[in-house]
């Protein structure tokens, strides 16, 4: 990253996925950024797909999240796919909105969204959930756009 002069934020000790995500935040809101990529570094996600997160900004949300599932081909394990179907009744039972993958973590948001994700972002474990959730009963318009992913090379997923 540093290589290719993007900006990156290093943190004194590990704050979780929350907290990092928090600093991350804060840090594009405080620098003037008016929008932001969320994008996991497990290798699943395709930096060639940034591209379609913001074109759902261009039409209107405030935040786009990646749906590994609408492109086709991406597949989970039967355990998985249990506990992801039951956090898109969840979702859904909470929003009123239908999403098809509440936990990807490929996502992007813009202001006024984006500051409130540098001070509010959940810090706890299924942050992606919680903030989908959040932003949708806030009133914030939150689209899903079909993306491609890739298996993931390392780390474990949340659900």
């Amino acid at each position: 990253m540093r290589a290719a002069k993007v900006p990156c934020v290093s943190l004194p000790f590990n704050l979780g996925i929350g907290g990092a995500m928090r600093a991350g935040y804060r840090y594009a809101a405080e620098n003037g950024y008016h929008r932001a990529v969320q994008f996991d570094a497990d290798g699943q996600h395709r930096a060639d797909q940034i591209h379609v997160l913001l074109e759902g900004l261009d039409g209107g949300a405030d935040m786009a999240c990646g749906n590994r599932f609408a492109a086709g081909g991406y597949e989970v394990g039967r355990g998985r796919a249990l506990a992801m179907g039951v956090l898109r009744v969840g979702v859904r039972m909470l929003t009123g909105q239908r999403f098809s993958d509440t936990s990807s973590g490929f996502r992007a948001v813009q202001q006024p969204l984006l500051s409130v994700f540098a001070s509010e972002y959940p810090v706890e474990y299924m942050d992606s959930v919680e903030t989908l959730v959040s932003a949708c009963r806030a009133g914030y318009t939150v689209v899903e756009v079909p993306t491609l992913m890739l298996e993931r090379a390392c780390g474990a997923p949340q659900t």
